[in-house]
């Protein structure tokens, strides 16, 4: 990484790191979908610019057509999606992915996804619905803290052990259910624990009602580059449930990604019999 803390706490940027573009995204990345109309104030304070660095922020991305006002209150357009088609439309392993998820929804009937690392939080890149389990609704694009999913303590497992001390040492861990494991010792040992059994589970830790279990795919040199996902309702599938029928399912599907993933980088064809 190119920062590091410096003694005042705020850190220290490279020569080439261009501010004005931090802030920008981070007038972006202020919209969600519990926020999806601020006013001024709204996006000053959620990014923690000043009034008029945040009104001038608003109205270049309003210039560039990627916010709309009304004069009161600001949203994004749809051309934001440009910026995330982008790596969608370059990335192999959405497209791999997603048959697979597919063949996999439908033989555990239950939903499945894909997601990769981005700093702390696990992003979803691919996604199969079988029903609506969350009060959240999860798309590509939707964002999740990596220690609370399945997927994500995959990911992590497979980080090097100065990048896991490191993000064991920032993460803010906050209980999101009653379940949520915070305690940075046994999230350590669970991690641990996923390295070397090959698979996450997560009973309720994201979501009240919320099971799931992750494998890794890797690529051919081995490294993990993503998981993938099957979560179910805790009120219709145990934790033992989950072990017997779900994980088989899954594991042969991360097999059969990372197989065509192989074929799909190398050039050649990819096989379309999922």
């Amino acid at each position: 990484m190119n920062s590091k803390p410096t003694g005042s706490g705020e850190p220290h940027r490279a020569e080439h790191f261009v501010q004005s573009l931090e802030r920008g995204l981070a007038v972006i990345r202020a919209f969600s979908p519990d926020t999806p109309a601020m006013t001024l104030s709204d996006v000053a304070r959620g990014t923690g610019l000043t009034r008029a660095a945040a009104r001038r922020f608003l109205l270049t991305l309003v210039d560039l057509g990627y916010v709309r006002t009304d004069g009161r209150l600001f949203s994004l357009t749809p051309r934001v999606l440009e910026l995330g088609f982008s790596y969608l439309s370059a990335a192999t392993l959405p497209e791999v992915a997603q048959p697979h998820l597919e063949r996999l929804a439908a033989e555990v009937r239950e939903s499945s996804s894909v997601s990769v690392l981005d700093g702390d939080d696990v992003v979803y890149v691919a996604r199969v619905a079988t029903s609506r389990i969350m009060t959240v609704g999860i798309n590509v694009g939707t964002r999740f803290p990596a220690y609370a999913t399945s997927m994500g303590r995959v990911l992590l497992a497979a980080a090097a052990q100065p990048d896991l001390d490191a993000y064991l040492e920032r993460a803010d861990l906050r209980p999101l259910t009653a379940q949520t494991m915070t305690s940075r010792p046994r999230l350590r040992a669970e991690i641990e624990r996923v390295r070397g059994q090959g698979w996450a589970m997560v009973n309720q830790e994201l979501e009240e009602g919320l099971r799931s279990i992750a494998a890794p795919i890797r690529d051919r040199a081995g490294r993990t580059v993503a998981a993938v996902n099957v979560s179910a309702h805790a009120g219709r599938i145990t934790v033992e449930d989950v072990r017997r029928d779900l994980l088989p399912p899954l594991l042969a599907t991360a097999a059969r990604i990372e197989a065509d993933l192989e074929v799909a980088t190398r050039g050649g064809r990819r096989r379309v019999d999922v």
